[in-house]
Parts: structure tokens; sequence; C-alpha cells
């Protein structure tokens, strides 16, 4: 009897244990699940979002944020961090963190346009942004921050260009006005009339000239190369190039060579490409002096993904200084102002020639030493398809109108090409 009485005893011990177990383990359930998750951020249970805002929130472009009475950050979009705006719960520009205070002590709205410091650099970037502060509701204040960095850059680009083209065009038909006045007041001295007649053709083909240039920027700015891409052989845009600039070539008598391009091919546009190809060669021949080389070399580059055309231009000219390399590719930008003006340059060829590259997949660089001359090398995707057809056939092959066929192998290093052969 005893020892029934102890099991019953012990029994109801071991009941009353397990209870007070169940219970210790709800409440530290309850107590987890009010916890800050990642998701919800801090969602403080004194200061809650007012009904639908989380999901507006979710879907805005703007980098959210939500403060409580206490500065603590009750909710944050993911963006919002991306930005640096709130580290460690709180929110990190101490502009934005006023005008949250000003906004909920009087309730009104403020807008403000600031520059912050771009994390991860360490050079000094600025980050331009919209910051628009919001009471939400009696306790709470809506933070939303706009980057405007990318449109401040487009406007800036299209402000300067719209500041050059005008100046450019303004030269050019200033000279003709000015020339035209001059040939009338000298119209009984036959010998003036010509020589400003002259002066007149010169500025209304450098005004020519420009223009043309804008219009060829715009088309490959705009136009979608792969819809009329093919294989176009490199000797067919090595020899346009070459007779495009054979006038001025041969008045400077600059010899002009070329070498290693006849059994290699390039896929894209035909016109952007010789377009590209042929402002590179103008210009190294109207920056070299008198009695000097100009070389045009391509070779076949194989990299990840599919072999690459190289097509790299030499000249003996003035060559670029470092500071000036980094921008020769911009619109408009000349290493020597006064020296382009009298070369008939525009500064539009290399952006061209730029653009011409990046939208055909493949890029433009310059190697250049002051008083040693200077290399744009422009590489670009290699007609691999039909390259592959060739190797696998052997047959004859239609390009352009040109019956085949062509050798596969080309040589894997410039010291491999065949001595450049020159050309009158």
């Amino acid at each position: 009897m005893d020892v029934n009485a102890a099991v019953a005893a012990a029994a109801a011990i071991a009941g009353l244990c397990t209870g007070v177990i169940a219970m210790l383990a709800f409440r530290w359930s309850e107590r987890d699940q009010k916890k800050p998750t990642r998701t919800s951020l801090r969602p403080d249970s004194n200061a809650p979002l007012p009904p639908g805002v989380d999901t507006v929130l979710s879907v805005l472009s703007s980098s959210a944020v939500v403060l409580d009475e206490s500065d603590s950050v009750v909710k944050a979009s993911s963006a919002a961090y991306a930005l640096g705006l709130v580290r460690g719960g709180r929110l990190a520009v101490e502009p934005m963190l006023n005008m949250a205070r000003d906004t909920r002590r009087d309730g009104e709205i403020r807008q403000v346009e600031l520059d912050l410091p771009r994390r991860g650099t360490g050079r000094g970037e600025a980050l331009a942004v919209s910051a628009r502060v919001a009471p939400l509701g009696s306790r709470l204040v809506l933070l939303l921050v706009e980057d405007l960095t990318e449109a401040r850059r487009i406007e800036a680009v299209r402000r300067d260009f719209v500041a050059n083209v005008s100046h450019e065009l303004k030269t050019p038909t200033g000279a003709l006005s000015l020339l035209s006045e001059a040939v009338m007041d000298a119209s009984d001295d036959p010998e003036a009339v010509e020589r400003f007649a002259g002066r007149m053709q010169i500025e209304a083909t450098r005004l020519t000239n420009l223009v043309q240039e804008l219009i060829d920027l715009s088309r490959v700015q705009n136009d979608d190369p792969l819809e009329d891409a093919e294989p176009v052989r490199v000797d067919e845009l090595v020899a346009e190039a070459i007779d495009r600039c054979r006038q001025q070539a041969g008045s400077k008598q600059i010899t002009m060579a070329a070498g290693g391009t006849a059994e290699l091919r390039i896929w894209g546009n035909r016109g952007q490409l010789a377009a590209a190809l042929g402002n590179l060669v103008e210009n190294a021949v109207n920056y070299s002096p008198a009695r000097t080389r100009v070389g045009i070399a391509a070779r076949r580059v194989a990299v990840s993904g599919g072999d690459e055309i190289e097509i790299a231009v030499t000249d003996q000219g003035i060559g670029i200084s470092e500071k000036d390399r980094e921008r020769v590719f911009e619109r408009f930008y000349r290493v020597d102002p006064a020296r382009s003006r009298a070369t008939g340059g525009t500064g539009l060829g290399l952006a061209i020639v730029k653009h011409v590259a990046a939208s055909h997949g493949g890029e433009v660089t310059v190697w250049s030493s002051e008083g040693q001359g200077s290399t744009f090398t422009l590489r670009l995707p290699e007609a691999g398809a039909v390259r592959e057809r060739d190797r696998t056939s052997g047959g004859p092959l239609i390009v352009n109108g040109d019956e085949g066929p062509y050798p596969a192998a080309a040589p894997d290093t410039l010291d491999s090409f065949p001595a450049p052969e020159a050309l009158p």
C-alpha cells in the first residue's frame, strides 16, 4: 500500500513538472515571435504601420524608410540599405534625420536634394539623391529617397553636347558670313574674290562634314547594327578606308601600308564598320607629319566565347599625352583644338568609333606616346559561323557578292604577319 502511494505521488509530481515545462515553453515561443526579423526589420508593437502601408512601400521604386518617435527604423526597403541610408537600425544620414525630426514636430512635408558619399569607392564620388519626408500617422515619419545620379549625368552630357554643337556650328557659319561680306567689298579685285571664295569653300566643307558626322553619330546611337548584320571582309574595309584618305595622304607624301587582313571577316553592319575604320585612318593621316608612315594591321585573337578580330591603325604623328588619352573618345574633345581646326576635324570621329565598337560587342583602345605616334586598336567579334562553314566545307563561299574560297588559318601574332604592302 505504501509502495502504491509512493508511485502515485511520483506520478503527480512528474505531471506537475511537465505542465510547468509546457507553460514555460509556450511563454518562450511567444517571446520569440516578438523578436525582430529580417522581413519586418523592426515591427514595434507601440508604433505599428498603418494598414496597407507595408504593401505600398514594397512596390515603390524609391528607397523608403519609416521612423518612429525615437528615430528608430520601423521599416526600410532593401534599396535604402543598398544606398547606405540605414545602418544598425538607425538612419545614417544626418540631414535626412534632421528633416524627419522637423516634420514630426510640425507635420510639414519637406524635400531636399543632397550629394552623399558613394559607399565602397573611396574616390570621393558623390551620389546625388532627392529626399522627401512626410508624416505617416500621428507618430511615424516616412522618408522617400530617389537616386538622381544617372539622371544628372545624362543631363550634363546633353547640356555639354548642345553647347558644343552650337559652338561648332556657329564658327563656320560666322566665317561664311564674314567671307561673303569680304567678297562683296572686293568685287572689283578678282584676286581677292578668288582668295575669299576659296576660304568660303573650306568653311562650307567643314560645315558639311560636321553636319554629316552629327547625323552619323545619331544613327549609330539609335540603330541596331545587328538588324542588318552580315560577314564583312576586313580587307575590303581597309581598302575603303585607304581610298577615303588617299588624297590627303598623297598631299603630305604619307605612305599607307596594310597587312594580315585577307582572310579575316567581321560580323556586323558594313556601313558602320567602314565609317569607324575610316575615321581611325583619317585621324592617323591628319595628325601625321609629312613623309611618314601609317600602318593598318589585323589579326585573329582567341578569347572565351569565340574569336575576335583586332584591327590596329598606327601612325608616327604628334602622339597623345596621358591626361588626354582618357578623353579622346568624348564628343568634340580635341587634343589640340588649333591643330584640329587646321586639319578640318570636328571632334566627333572617335566618338563614332567608340559607339560603333560598343554596339557591335567590341571595344576600341589607344596606345600613344608624345612625339612617337599613336596606335588605335579596334577589337570586334569575328564572323564565326561563316568561318566554321568555310573550314568544314572547304568550298567557295559568297561573302558580300565575292566568291571564295578563303583560307581558314590566320597568323596568331602580329609578328607573324607578312610584310605590309606599301600602297601608293
